[in-house]
């Protein structure tokens, strides 16, 4: 008889959040599966739990995931954890799980905190709908595929973002999305937790002086619906783009803007603001 494999969510700061059942999960589980074992061994040691850890992380997943999974049907019973928050969102728990229910496991959440639901209940942005989309790529080409892809997109967007690299997507945020109202996020239930309003510019300016350091959940205002402007004339949609690019949008952003909202093709406007 096979064992069963279990999701356990972890705290993403405060190890008060710990539920009593995480804590009693870890200590009947057979072995843990973790993102770091040095990261989680803090976990064990702060509840007095001793346990066999196996590493398990994005370049390792392959092998390793066979490992856990033979082991889990020879009828041990595994806890997956990471770093911090729930595992597989975002994390390669996620192919663990999937390799579970092929192989005809029972796997069983753990449910513990979470940086994307704590962050929108902080934000007062919109939640009744919304898109997670995680990190972004390091590779600029990507991510400006990407944000791309979801520009027209209406619902309340959520990313993750590393501090090395914040700077540079609220400049291709801005360059993408055009002009938005966005909640900064930072070291959720830590002691330098922070909840900040800004359009992406100011964002810019902040950050500037202020260089990023912690873990970001960053929340953008979805695309505001705009009623159609058919009969813009091609001055009003030059003084348009003119506008965006005030506000800080790149010439080729506020002219394909200018061009969406008018009709005017996106090359004529460019030639006028340039």
């Amino acid at each position: 008889m096979s064992g069963k494999i279990f999701v356990v969510g972890t705290p993403i700061g405060n190890l008060e959040d710990f539920s009593p059942r995480g804590a009693r999960i870890l200590r009947e589980a057979d072995f843990i599966a973790a993102e770091d074992t040095r990261v989680t061994a803090k976990l064990l040691n702060h509840f007095g739990i001793k346990k066999e850890t196996v590493s398990y992380y994005e370049h390792n997943k392959a092998q390793k995931g066979e490992y856990l999974i033979r082991r889990v049907l020879a009828g041990e019973n595994l806890a997956i954890v990471s770093d911090a928050g729930m595992p597989a969102i975002s994390d390669p728990g996620e192919d663990l799980v999937r390799a579970a229910h092929e192989a005809g496991i029972t796997v069983e959440s753990v449910p513990g905190p979470s940086a994307l639901t704590s962050a929108l209940s902080l934000s007062g942005f919109p939640t009744g709908r919304f898109c997670f989309e995680g990190f972004l790529s390091v590779n600029r080409i990507s991510r400006m595929k990407h944000l791309e892809e979801i520009k027209g997109e209406t619902r309340t967007l959520v990313f993750y973002e590393a501090p090395h690299k914040l700077i540079k997507t609220l400049a291709d945020m801005r360059d993408a999305l055009g002009e938005r109202e966005i909640c900064i996020v930072k070291e959720i239930t830590k002691i330098h937790e922070s909840v900040r309003f800004f359009n992406f510019t100011s964002a810019l300016d902040y950050y500037a002086e202020n260089p990023p350091k912690g873990e970001y959940v960053l929340i953008v205002r979805g695309k505001e619906k705009e009623e159609a402007a058919p009969d813009m004339t091609p001055q009003a949609a030059v003084a348009f783009a003119k506008k965006l690019m005030a506000d800080g949008m790149s010439a080729s952003s506020a002219a394909k803007e200018a061009a969406a909202k008018s009709g005017i093709k996106k090359g004529e406007i460019y030639k006028s603001i340039v």
